[in-house]
């Protein structure tokens, strides 16, 4: 009974061995693909595009096709149009987990797909043009997931590579603005990143 334990313990610590970890440093366009109708259509609310530097880290667990990779974006600025025009800047952070299938072969191209879970997590709203002096709260909110992509490893390098992927966030914050209306903001962010890719 003993040998065998031993023997179990050995081939995890084998199996284990062979995982990999891998740093990916990326720019970003966060491209937001809804708008919101408030006030009885009276007013149209939209989140507007933004740039962003956004790494993040991958655990490939061994020989398997299956990974794990957290977005750890920088704080992004980001305004809201209310009409057309500026109304709210705040701060936020998207933190993304995505569970991935790597299609690997037998050339230096990974495509891979992966689903997974989001946040969105905003700070210190201000307000300007129509809305200046009123309070205005953004919360944070959760949603679904998607991710797409391939990463590709130059013959001649021996761990790094440049990864191009696109993701997909379903996220609704609602929003309150204080003595007039609270609304869910439908922001639906599609996330196209290109970057360069490190495994040790």
């Amino acid at each position: 009974m003993f040998k065998k334990a031993v023997l179990i313990a050995l081939m995890g610590i084998s199996s284990t061995s062979f995982a990999q970890w891998q740093v990916k440093v990326g720019a970003s366009a966060i491209a937001p693909t809804q708008d919101t109708a408030i006030l009885g259509g009276a007013a149209v609310v939209k989140a507007d595009d933004e740039y962003a530097f956004t790494p993040s880290v991958e655990y490939i667990f061994g020989q398997t096709p299956f990974s794990a990779e957290v977005l750890l974006a920088t704080p992004i600025n980001h305004d809201v149009l209310l009409n057309g025009e500026k109304a709210v800047k705040l701060k936020h952070l998207p933190p993304t987990v995505t569970f991935k299938y790597n299609f690997k072969n037998s050339t230096g191209f990974t495509p891979y797909i992966g689903v997974g879970g989001t946040a969105f997590i905003a700070w210190d709203e201000e307000t300007s043009g129509d809305l200046e002096g009123t309070k205005v709260k953004v919360k944070e909110d959760f949603g679904f997931a998607g991710q797409i992509g391939f990463n590709y490893q130059p013959a001649d390098a021996k761990n790094w590579g440049v990864f191009v992927d696109a993701r997909y966030a379903q996220i609704s914050p609602e929003v309150e603005v204080k003595g007039v209306t609270t609304f869910d903001l439908d922001i639906d962010p599609m996330v196209y990143t290109i970057g360069y890719s490190y495994k040790f």
